[in-house]
């Protein structure tokens, strides 16, 4: 796969790409670049692994049982970064998606550092592969120096954006697997893969994702459990 160098950035991905269902958007994702520029650099990475999240039928996205301030940017404008802290340790990065008041985001799992990896590298520890610079969503924020102070940043701003990769192949091949560490609505098949791809976390074995992944058997229908608020 050719790696962007800093100049050689792709298009920033418009609005509508965000505003589109979500399973597209995880699925798409897969083969764009993440960039970040901070006081100490610019560093990006081609996203190797995604998942999607939908709280209006989805038991284990943030928003389910309604919104609170913590979720509140899940239910924002499309384009968003939707940033929180888990497990008393990590930042992980979520792209809203869909319509405002959907409650809909995409989490970004792991990525394959292109630019700027010696910053990583510091912001991770000397010791740190490769390989482990961002695989894994706390890893990812950790080596993007994303915490929660980035929540709601414009993905079309000039701190963090998603670009198109040049030279990565229109036709690589994308798994589609169930989700990782959640209790709930675990067999969905809404986490996609770079097929091969060492930088990504978890499983690696799944089927080839469809090109249209809102169909039904991907997306199951609302339930009809009602839902307290948070």
């Amino acid at each position: 796969m050719t790696r962007p160098l800093p100049s050689e950035s792709g298009a920033r991905l418009p609005r509508t790409f965000y505003e589109r269902p979500t399973l597209d958007v995880a699925r798409d994702l897969i083969g764009k670049t993440l960039y970040r520029s901070a006081p100490d650099g610019v560093t990006a990475g081609v996203i190797v692994e995604t998942e999607a999240y939908v709280a209006a039928i989805d038991p284990s996205a943030h928003g389910y049982r309604g919104k609170t301030q913590r979720n509140a940017t899940m239910f924002g404008p499309p384009g968003h970064a939707y940033v929180y802290f888990t497990y008393g340790m990590h930042f992980c990065l979520n792209v809203v998606t869909e319509d405002v008041d959907v409650a809909a985001a995409v989490l970004l799992r792991a990525l394959e550092p292109t630019v700027g990896i010696e910053i990583m590298r510091s912001r991770r520890g000397e010791h740190i592969a490769d390989r482990d610079l961002a695989r894994g969503p706390g890893r990812l924020c950790a080596a993007m120096a994303l915490d929660i102070a980035d929540n709601g940043q414009d993905l079309e701003g000039h701190a963090l954006w998603i670009a198109e990769t040049p030279g990565f192949p229109a036709d690589a091949p994308v798994l589609a697997t169930p989700r990782i560490g959640i209790t709930q609505a675990v067999d969905w098949p809404w986490r996609f893969v770079l097929a091969g791809s060492p930088w990504a976390s978890g499983r690696k074995t799944a089927k080839p994702a469809t090109t249209d992944t809102s169909h039904a058997e991907n997306r199951p229908k609302e339930r009809g459990a009602k839902r307290a608020k948070m």
